[in-house]
C-alpha cells in the first residue's frame, strides 16, 4: 500500500492542490482550509451550494501571506494578503474565528460565482477543517468498489477531497484500520472512524457539475453512518508528526 496522491484545499470549497510532499502536523497539513468564504450575512459558503468554486485553483505561500487564484480561461488574481476586521463563522454549529481578507479576491470570486462572497482567513491552522480529526485517507480499493457498483470504469478520488489517497488496497480495506494506528512516511496516524459523505462527492472535481450518484450507490451497499450519511474512507488524528511523500508506503501498526 502506497500513497498515490496528496491533496489540500488552501481555500475551502475551491479546487484542490496536489503537492508531492506534505508535513502532517497535529492540526493536519499546513494551510489546508486556511481560507474560506462567507456570504454578506457571514454564513459559510462552500461547494455544496456553490459548485462553481471548484473551477478556481488556489496557490498560497507557506506563511499564507500571498495568495493566487487561477480562474477558468487562465485569468489569475494574485496579491499579498492583508487582514481586516475580525469575524466569527459557524461551521455546522462550531464557531471559527478569522479575519476578512482585503484585496481583489472577494470581488473576483463573487463575479465568478454570480453571488456576493467575502474571503476570510482563519486565525488558527486547522480551524477550517469540517471534521474534528485532522487527516483523511481513502483507498483505490474503495474507489474501485464504488465504480463497479456505479457501472463506471473509474471514480476520481478527487471527488472525496481526502488528504491521502492510497493504491494497492483491497475493497474498503481502510475500514479495518479503525481503532488502530498506521504509519505513512514519517508520520503515525490513529484511525478514528469513517468519513460521512455529502453531495460534493457527486460533483465532477473539475467542472463542479453533478455527474455521478455517489450517494445513491453508497446507500445501496454501505452502512448508514450516524443516521444521515454513508461512510467511504476514514479519518484520524496525527500521533507522530512527520513528512509524507507520494510513493511512501503505509504500514499497519498496533
Amino acid at each position: 500500500m502506497r500513497v498515490s496522491r496528496l491533496s489540500i484545499a488552501p481555500v475551502k470549497g475551491l479546487g484542490l492542490v496536489h503537492p508531492d510532499v506534505v508535513v502532517l502536523g497535529r492540526a493536519g497539513v499546513r494551510n489546508d482550509r486556511r481560507f474560506y468564504l462567507v456570504d454578506p450575512d457571514g454564513r459559510l459558503v462552500n461547494n455544496k451550494t456553490c459548485s462553481e468554486l471548484m473551477q478556481v485553483h488556489p496557490e498560497v505561500s507557506h506563511e499564507a501571506d500571498r495568495l493566487a487564484l487561477r480562474f477558468p480561461g487562465g485569468a489569475t488574481v494574485v496579491d499579498d494578503v492583508v487582514l481586516g476586521a475580525p469575524v466569527e463563522t459557524s461551521f455546522y454549529g462550531r464557531p471559527v474565528a478569522g479575519r476578512l481578507v482585503e484585496g481583489p479576491w472577494s470581488q473576483a470570486l463573487s463575479e465568478h460565482a454570480g453571488r456576493p462572497l467575502r474571503l476570510v482567513c482563519t486565525d488558527d491552522q486547522g480551524a477550517g477543517i469540517d471534521r474534528t480529526h485532522a487527516v483523511t485517507l481513502i483507498s483505490d480499493g474503495s474507489l474501485k468498489a464504488l465504480g463497479r457498483r456505479a457501472g463506471v470504469e473509474d471514480v476520481d478520488g478527487r471527488r472525496f477531497r481526502m488528504t491521502i489517497e492510497l493504491e494497492g488496497c483491497e475493497e474498503h480495506e481502510e475500514d479495518g484500520w479503525i481503532g488502530s494506528e498506521v504509519d505513512v512516511g514519517d508520520a503515525r496516524i490513529h484511525v478514528a472512524g469513517p468519513v460521512g459523505r455529502c453531495v460534493v462527492t457527486t460533483r465532477n472535481p473539475d467542472s463542479g457539475v453533478s455527474d455521478l450518484d455517489t450517494l445513491g450507490v453508497l446507500a445501496g451497499y454501505r452502512t448508514l453512518r450516524e443516521g444521515k450519511s454513508f461512510g467511504c474512507g476514514v479519518c484520524g488524528d496525527v500521533l507522530v508528526e512527520g513528512t509524507v511523500r507520494v510513493g511512501d508506503s503505509l504500514r499497519r501498526g498496533r
